[in-house]
């Protein structure tokens, strides 16, 4: 029997539309022999639909709610049931509106891209309808999307990262020039400027001067009311690393060299998403791969990218980037996609593994978290509740305990 395969992607992200691109991509890929695709598209509005219409890039183009073959939908979040839920008018001139069920998802994959989807909130809502899904846990997205926690994190743990500093939206309009002085104390030129919560580069510029600070800032607090600055490097290489796996079944892929790295070009979101192909996401991107670095680095990164999907409990497949200074001959950590772009597929092609089974490895990663989460033991018990008093205003009593003792 086939298995129902939820793919949820889209959500009140600006990285909506890069997610559309990864999920019909990944759509196109899936085995049918072993699955049933359901899309499960989540809109700029925060609305849930499905259809068929939804597996087709054209469909997104000029979406609309009212065309043919598509629905809105709504999870039942009863643990276990999996049900996407719609609401369907009633036949005849005094039918009623009916609730059914529109489908029933066994195994959700997130092709989610920044807030609402990649930083944990879409995953907790799973954890509590108890569905297997195939991103990283609900921690885990939290840090992996907010860049000024997954610094701390990275230097609490000892990883190289660059020199940084983090403001508030208020402070800044409050005390402009003094974080302006701030940055140039703390760190000089250059730096970049990056919104705390966002990621595919969006909002995220290069400061080489005060009022090029100035601006970068404005243009990140736009997009978030916090904002990471950190030191830049000058002529840096960008190498990037994907991990696949749950638990102690860890692999790393082939690291890439995007070829901004070779071009000395930072790389914004027009160069990742547009210049190679809008209709191929991060696959388009031009690049050097395998990256053309010497064993010893090569595999060093291979081992802190997995010492780093641990550190963090990730499952399925992420995407590590790092930064190479080649004066300082140091490799530093830039961040973690816990849901990378196109899902890094590319990255495990060049290792031999197709995108076929790259999906079916993920589904069987989330079934094994899924497992495990259901050998938790749910039903301690006591008898703390037999003998509660609450006394109208003044709140609970307090419990006495076996020997007359209040709890």
């Amino acid at each position: 029997m086939k298995t129902q395969l939820g793919v949820i992607f889209g959500s009140r992200s600006c990285e909506r539309e890069v997610a559309i691109i990864s999920a019909v991509q990944l759509m196109n890929h899936v085995d049918t022999e072993k699955y049933d695709v359901i899309p499960v598209y989540i809109s700029e509005q925060g609305v849930w639909y499905t259809g068929e219409a939804l597996r087709r890039i054209e469909t997104f183009q000029h979406f609309s709610p009212d065309m043919k073959g598509v629905e809105q939908v709504q999870l039942d979040t009863t643990a276990g049931s999996g049900a996407l839920l719609a609401t369907r008018p009633g036949k005849g001139l005094f039918g009623h509106p009916t609730q059914v069920v529109a489908a029933r998802l066994e195994v959700c994959v997130v092709v989610m891209h920044g807030l609402n989807g990649e930083d944990g909130t879409l995953q907790g809502m799973l954890e509590l309808a108890n569905l297997p899904y195939t991103s990283t846990g609900v921690a885990g997205s939290a840090i992996g999307m907010d860049k000024i926690m997954m610094k701390q994190f990275f230097r609490g743990a000892g990883l190289p990262v660059l020199p940084g500093t983090w403001y508030t939206r208020s402070r800044f309009e409050r005390e402009r020039e003094q974080v302006l002085d701030d940055v140039e104390q703390q760190l000089g030129y250059p730096v970049f400027v990056k919104p705390a919560n966002l990621g595919s580069s969006i909002g995220v510029s290069r400061a080489d001067d005060r009022e090029g600070l100035l601006d970068s800032l404005e243009l990140a607090f736009d997009y978030d009311r916090r904002v990471l600055v950190e030191k830049g490097l000058d002529h840096p290489i960008e190498l990037n690393c994907s991990v696949l796996g749950y638990d102690d079944e860890v692999e790393a892929s082939p690291i890439e060299m995007p070829t901004s790295a070779l071009t000395q070009d930072f790389l914004d979101f027009r160069k990742k998403y547009l210049e190679g192909g809008s209709s191929k996401g991060m696959a388009s991107l031009n690049r050097v791969l395998p990256a053309p670095i010497p064993e010893e680095m090569r595999d060093a990164i291979q081992r802190m990218s997995c010492d780093i999907f641990r550190m963090l409990d990730c499952k399925g497949v992420v995407r590590i980037d790092f930064m190479y200074d080649r004066a300082s001959d140091q490799t530093y950590i830039t961040e973690i996609n816990t849901i990378p772009g196109s899902l890094a597929f590319y990255l495990w092609e060049n290792k031999g593994v197709k995108y076929a089974e790259l999906i079916d490895r993920m589904v069987a990663c989330a079934r094994r978290a899924h497992e495990d989460k259901n050998l938790r033991n749910y039903a301690f018990t006591s008898d703390i509740l037999k003998n509660v008093q609450l006394g109208g205003g003044k709140g609970a009593k307090g419990a006495k305990g076996a020997k007359g003792g209040k709890l």
